[in-house]
């Protein structure tokens, strides 16, 4: 990829890409034109334009920034772990242009002026979109319902307990009867904690030989029932995060055939890895919900292929070295996936022909974009010039040295991933430029 530029100029042509959008791949090499922050217009071929200021993309895949549905930036309270600046440049680094971040920082994102606070914060960042959600609940206590209106106003886009699951059936009742007013979704992380008790992984084979307590999939199960249910009964906007089981599926692909407002999403570790890899009592592995058995995995991968599943959203969960390092039962629940989330779905979805590359790219900008009412994950004339150039072919090793997040608790440490991402724009301006 090639530029003589020192600065972004104001206008300017990619050419020499094959552009991605609208869930396609285009065979042949066309080009985007760029101008004050907008696309000017993109097709096939290299248009004639005397005097503006050429990037040759070199065969590259030119694709709307991602759009990330969950992430912790943990700023405020946590910033050891990451910051909102850290948690852009690691977005950016992995081609997201867009990111809602989670409510569940120290203190929780539970009115107003604590949205805007992020808000100015991913602003002061200026590395991607920053959308956070607000609480369902003050302090995610579960016990009264936020105020939701003066959030949505300041400028959150959900509203979820994040990792912390509503187990009040009436509050969950009365928050998707709010927010279908103010049309928004309620993000459920859909799990009994009455059923899954003190578990730390699946409940199955690897969880017995190594002596840890389960969590099974009824906890999920059941929860995800309760909350489509409830959803139906209020016709609120139920967005369900990171689904890990086959029932779980099923009861979305129900849901959906009757026509309950239900979109759901999967996060990368649960389509491409099992409870296997927990045999080695490796925190890394250590996530929430837990990695589970083939036949869930296969059954996310393919509710992603028939749309069951709408988005892929990285799940991004950062924490310190020494947090990671604790034994397994200690070790707190997640990581980090804002970095590889587009190579791993490539490695393990398109490359084993679940979905094409276009159907992947949707997954990751505009269908989750659309979920949330969000600006972004479209190319397309007149829309803001946000887009990732990467190569789908080149492999690379995941190693924590070269990761922008603070925290480097990457499930895929060591392993080698599909697809490089080599430059991110916002609004026409890099953000992100790997090597060539």
């Amino acid at each position: 990829m090639e530029w003589s530029w020192q600065r972004i100029p104001a206008e300017y042509l990619v050419i020499n890409v094959k552009l991605c959008r609208n869930g396609k791949l285009a065979r042949r090499k066309g080009y985007l034109h760029v101008r004050k922050g907008r696309i000017e217009g993109l097709g096939v071929g290299q248009p004639a334009i005397n005097g503006v200021p050429v990037l040759d993309g070199e065969g590259l895949v030119c694709a709307p920034g991602l759009v990330d549905l969950r992430a912790s930036f943990r700023e405020p309270g946590n910033e050891q772990m990451e910051t909102v600046a850290t948690g852009s440049r690691a977005a950016a680094a992995g081609g997201f242009t867009s990111v809602v971040t989670m409510s569940g920082t120290d203190p929780v994102i539970d009115n107003s002026g604590m949205v805007r606070y992020l808000i100015d914060r991913g602003r002061e960042a200026g590395l991607c979109r920053v959308y956070p959600t607000g609480a369902v609940s003050p302090g995610r206590q579960g016990e009264a319902m936020c105020e939701y209106g003066d959030m949505v106003d300041a400028g959150a886009v959900a509203f979820t307990d994040d990792d912390v699951p509503v187990a009040s059936g009436g509050l969950m009742s009365n928050a998707l009867k709010l927010t279908k007013v103010l049309g928004v979704p309620v993000i459920s992380h859909a799990e009994d904690r009455s059923i899954v008790g003190g578990g730390v992984m699946h409940a199955g084979y690897w969880s017995g030989r190594l002596g840890m307590a389960g969590m099974g999939r009824a906890g999920e199960d059941s929860a995800v029932f309760r909350d489509v249910e409830l959803a139906r009964a209020t016709g609120g906007h139920l967005h369900l995060a990171h689904v890990s089981t086959k029932g779980a599926v099923e009861i979305i692909r129900r849901a959906k055939a009757e026509g309950i407002n239900v979109t759901a999403e999967a996060a990368p570790h649960h389509f491409s890895l099992d409870h296997s890899r927990c045999r080695d009592f490796s925190p890394l592995f250590k996530v929430t919900p837990p990695l589970r058995e083939p036949d869930d995995v296969n059954a996310i991968a393919e509710a992603l292929a028939d749309g069951t599943i709408d988005a892929i959203a990285s799940d991004h969960a950062p924490h310190t070295g020494t947090e990671k390092e604790y034994q397994f039962d200690q070790a707190p629940f997640g990581a980090t996936g804002l970095e590889t989330s587009l190579a791993v779905g490539i490695t393990y979805l398109v490359n084993n022909d679940i979905l094409d590359l276009g159907q992947l790219i949707a997954c990751l900008s505009e269908k989750p974009a659309r979920i949330f009412n969000l600006p972004g994950g479209r190319l397309e004339e007149g829309a803001e010039a946000d887009f990732v150039l990467f190569d789908p072919t080149e492999k690379w090793t995941v190693d924590a040295k070269g990761f922008q997040s603070r925290s480097t608790n990457s499930a895929y440490l060591g392993e080698t991933l599909t697809g490089k991402v080599k430059a991110t724009f916002l609004r026409g301006r890099l953000t992100w430029r790997g090597e060539n």
